[in-house]
C-alpha cells in the first residue's frame, strides 16, 4: 500500500510539474499563423504570424512555434491587419428622440463596429463641453470598442438649433479643462453646423486647438464661409470632412468641369488632411472618382455612422473601403487609410499597427471576388469585383467577431 501511495504520490508531482513547464512555454494566448500581415507602419506586407499574450501583441514573426501558444488560428488566404479606425462617427446614444446629442439618432459602437473590423471609432463632436461627462459616462466608460472624441466647440454638442450657434456656450477655457482632465479622449476639436454669418466658432475652435496642440476637425463645407476661405484658415494637420461632398448650397472640391480645384491642391500641399466622411449625403462619385483619378486621395475613410447613414448607401467602413477598392485604390493603400494615417491624424500612433507590445487590436479580412454593387449618398451605383468582408475582429487580445467560427470549436468531425 505504502509502495502504490508513493508511486501515485509522484505521478501526481510529475504531472504538475509537466503542466508547469508546458504552460511555462506558452508564451502566447493566441496565435495567428499564416495570414498575410499588412502594417504600412512597420512595412510588413507579406505572410507572417502573430502571438498575442494577455491584450498584447507580443510577437510578429515569419514563423512562430505553435508549441508556444495556447490557442492557435490558422489564416492562411485571409489579410492581416491592425484594427480599423473610424475617425467619423456619432455614437453618444441616449434616449433624445431625434437627438444625436445623448440621443437615438446616434449608435451605439459595439452593435456596429467589430463586425466591420474597427476597434477605435472618433466620435465627430457629437458632445461639446457642457455634456462630454454624460457622453463619457454612458458611452465611453461602457464600450468594448475604444471610443475617442473630437469634442465640439458648440457647448451642447449635436443637439440641433439653436443650441449649436449659441455663441455664448463656445467656451475655450471649458474646452481646454476637458482636454486636461481627459487628454487620452480628446483628441481635437469640431466646428459644424454653424449657419450664421460669422467666423467667430471658427476663430474659437482654432484657438482652443492652439490652446492645447490639437487639430481641428471640420465636420462641413459651411454654407456661410466659402470652401478656400475655410481651407486658407485651416493649419497643417487640420481634418476637413465630407470632402466629395456634392450638394446645392456648398461649394464641392471638383468643379463643373470636372477639374479638382488649385486651391484645394495647395491646401493639401500644406498639410490639410481629406477625410471622407460618407455619412449619408457627404459621399458622391461626381466629386471621389474625378479626385481620385487627379490626386486627391483621402486621407481616412471617416464613416459618419449613425442611424441614417448605416441604413443607405454608406453601410459600414468596409463597404467605403471597397468602394475604392472598385475605384482603383490598390489594396495595400486601402489598408494604410483605415489604419496608420488615420492613427497619426489623431495623434495615437500607438494604434493602427501592429508593433510588439502595443494593444493587440486586429482585423481579419477577406477579400472577395465576384460582381458588387456600391452606392453613393446621391443613389448612384459603381460596379466593382472586390469587397472586403471582415472574417475575425480582435480588441485588446480578446476575440469580439467571428463571422465563419474560425476560433470556435467544430461540432461534427470535419476532414
Amino acid at each position: 500500500m505504502t509502495k502504490t501511495w508513493l508511486g501515485s504520490g509522484i505521478q501526481a508531482i510529475c504531472l504538475v510539474l509537466l503542466t508547469c513547464i508546458t504552460s511555462f512555454s506558452q508564451q502566447f494566448d493566441l496565435l495567428l499563423k499564416n495570414g498575410h500581415v499588412f502594417d504600412a507602419r512597420n512595412g510588413i506586407d507579406e505572410v507572417m504570424d502573430i502571438g498575442i499574450a494577455g491584450d498584447t501583441i507580443a510577437a510578429i514573426e515569419k514563423n512562430i512555434d505553435t508549441t508556444k501558444a495556447r490557442k492557435i488560428v490558422d489564416l492562411l488566404g485571409y489579410f492581416v491587419s491592425a484594427g480599423f479606425i473610424d475617425i467619423h462617427t456619432h455614437v453618444f446614444v441616449g434616449s433624445e428622440i431625434g437627438k444625436f446629442a445623448n440621443g437615438i439618432n446616434s449608435l451605439s459602437p459595439d452593435n456596429f463596429t467589430f463586425k466591420a473590423g474597427v476597434t477605435t471609432v472618433v466620435d465627430a463632436g457629437t458632445a461639446g463641453w457642457k455634456n462630454f461627462e454624460l457622453f463619457k459616462k454612458q458611452v465611453v466608460d461602457q464600450s468594448k470598442t475604444r471610443v475617442l472624441s473630437f469634442i465640439n466647440i458648440a457647448g451642447t454638442g449635436m443637439i440641433g438649433k439653436p443650441g449649436e450657434e449659441n455663441l455664448g456656450e463656445m467656451k475655450v477655457d471649458e474646452i481646454s479643462r476637458l482636454v486636461r482632465k481627459y487628454p487620452e479622449i480628446i483628441l481635437g476639436v469640431k466646428i459644424g453646423h454653424f449657419e450664421q454669418p460669422s467666423w467667430a466658432p471658427f476663430d474659437l475652435a482654432i484657438q482652443a486647438c492652439e490652446e492645447n496642440n490639437l487639430p481641428l476637425f471640420v465636420e462641413c463645407h459651411l454654407p456661410d464661409y466659402s470652401l478656400q476661405d475655410q481651407l486658407d484658415k485651416m493649419r497643417p494637420g487640420d481634418i476637413i470632412t465630407h470632402s466629395f461632398e456634392d450638394v446645392a448650397d456648398r461649394m464641392p472640391v471638383v468643379d463643373d468641369d470636372g477639374i479638382v480645384r488649385p486651391f484645394v491642391f495647395e491646401a493639401k500641399e500644406r498639410g490639410i488632411l481629406f477625410d471622407v466622411g460618407h455619412g449619408g449625403a457627404g459621399f458622391w462619385f461626381s466629386q471621389a472618382v474625378p479626385a481620385f483619378e487627379q490626386g486627391l486621395w483621402p486621407n481616412s475613410f471617416g464613416t459618419d455612422l449613425h442611424r441614417f447613414s448605416m441604413n443607405a448607401g454608406m453601410k459600414d467602413m468596409l463597404n467605403v473601403m471597397s468602394k475604392y477598392l472598385a475605384i482603383g485604390m490598390p489594396l495595400r493603400d486601402v489598408l494604410t487609410r483605415a489604419t496608420w494615417y488615420p492613427a497619426q491624424s489623431i495623434g495615437r500612433t500607438d494604434l493602427g499597427n501592429l508593433s510588439p507590445g502595443h494593444t493587440a487590436d486586429i482585423a481579419v479580412i477577406k477579400l472577395e471576388e465576384g460582381n458588387f454593387g456600391y452606392v453613393d449618398a446621391g443613389g448612384n451605383r459603381i460596379r466593382g469585383t472586390q469587397k472586403l468582408q471582415a472574417e475575425l475582429t480582435i480588441r485588446a487580445g480578446q476575440i469580439v467577431w467571428d463571422l465563419n467560427g474560425l476560433t470556435a470549436k467544430p461540432f461534427f468531425d470535419e476532414e
